[in-house]
């Protein structure tokens, strides 16, 4: 399963990209920073084409594609080399389809209703966001303490500060983040920083991991 993989890695970036252009660049600091996995989120026209050349490139990048809000993306996004489809909030006609077409996805819930829709499906690993807005770590224990099977990405404000709070948990399996991908880093083409920043990432779920 790709979040097996993900769970290998701890953190996920998860990048918006808005000129395709920016896709290969980006890719290499990732591989060379240490994660090659992304999160391209299908928010801008650039994504499709991004994910494509991200995956010709770097065919050993795992690459999400988040933000899929409709089958046609689903489609699309998978066409284009994504392995995962990733969204915001449960929608069970995008799951539903998913699952019928034997594409691993990971829908984003914020409650035990949602949760429990998710389980139902025979899920086992939810994205839950936006996590800091939604109760954080204490939030995802609750819920998980009535859905034992359960293992979660969070995503959505976390950074270096919080990841240790977030990766002690043992309910979840990593996280999703953009601090080491931010959009003025990509805008101002500073690959070389996006790297060392994916280096330190590294580096610090490993310090995590090892207590």
């Amino acid at each position: 399963m790709v979040t097996d993989r993900f769970e290998e890695l701890g953190v996920v970036p998860v990048v918006v990209l808005n000129n395709a252009d920016d896709a290969l660049p980006l890719a290499r600091a990732l591989v060379r920073g240490g994660l090659p996995c992304a999160e391209v989120t299908f928010r801008t026209d650039a994504a499709e084409e991004s994910i494509r050349r991200m995956h010709e490139a770097y065919p050993e990048m795992v690459i999400a594609a988040g933000t899929v809000l409709t089958t046609e993306n689903v489609d699309r996004a998978v066409a284009a080399g994504a392995s995962i489809i990733v969204s915001p909030g449960f929608d069970p006609e995008i799951v539903d389809y998913c699952l019928s077409k034997g594409i691993e996805v990971c829908p984003g819930i914020m409650t035990p209703s949602e949760m429990a829709q998710g389980v139902k499906r025979g899920l086992t690993r939810l994205k839950f966001f936006p996590a800091e807005a939604g109760g954080g770590v204490p939030m995802i224990q609750a819920m998980c303490a009535a859905y034992t099977s359960v293992r979660i990405m969070p995503t959505g404000g976390i950074n270096q500060k919080n990841l240790a709070q977030y990766l002690s948990c043992d309910k979840i399996f990593c996280c999703g983040g953009s601090w080491m991908v931010k959009d003025a880093l990509i805008r101002e083409g500073r690959f070389d920083r996006i790297e060392e920043m994916t280096r330190e990432a590294v580096t610090l779920v490993r310090q995590i991991r090892q207590g």
